[in-house]
């Protein structure tokens, strides 16, 4: 799991989005970011998490918030599950798990007794100047947008 911690700076990175455009956290300074690191696209629980983070986004948006979602999938792979599901945020591919390594969030995992190497579903609340504010080291994906928005308050 992550070696960051909540009152660090978060790590810079730059990576293509599902439009094929290069995205990096700098350019979101003054804005809070949710940095949200999930396994697969079209997966029954990415999907969960996606949609919940979807469906309340007019909300997180009120609060200022920009959701960015992070996987090893690549740019095709994200459009598609983009434009499944109408989701209206930013889904940046990370196939070289440059930034997933940044964020520590690459590791062992254990399925039924089953130990593989594998990416950790957490979400890295950023402030405006680029400091951790809140870690979600094992989000709940049906209620995620309302763990974020609890935290807010």
């Amino acid at each position: 799991m992550t070696q960051l911690a909540e009152g660090e700076k978060a790590p810079a990175f730059k990576a293509k989005d599902q439009n094929g455009n290069t995205v990096s956290l700098a350019e979101f300074k003054g804005k809070k970011v949710v940095l949200y690191f999930y396994p697969e696209d079209d997966t029954p629980t990415c999907t969960i998490e996606a949609c919940n983070l979807r469906d309340n986004y007019s909300v997180l948006q009120k609060k200022g918030l920009v959701v960015l979602g992070v996987s090893p999938d690549d740019e095709k792979k994200h459009k598609k599950f983009e434009e499944k599901y109408k989701l209206p945020f930013t889904l940046l591919a990370d196939p070289d798990k440059k930034i997933i390594d940044k964020y520590g969030v690459w590791g062992e995992k254990n399925l039924y007794g089953r130990k593989y190497m594998g990416l950790h579903r957490t979400t890295f609340l950023i402030d405006e100047n680029g400091i951790i504010e809140k870690i979600f080291k094992k989000p709940k994906s049906k209620i995620h947008s309302e763990e974020i928005l609890k935290v807010l308050r």
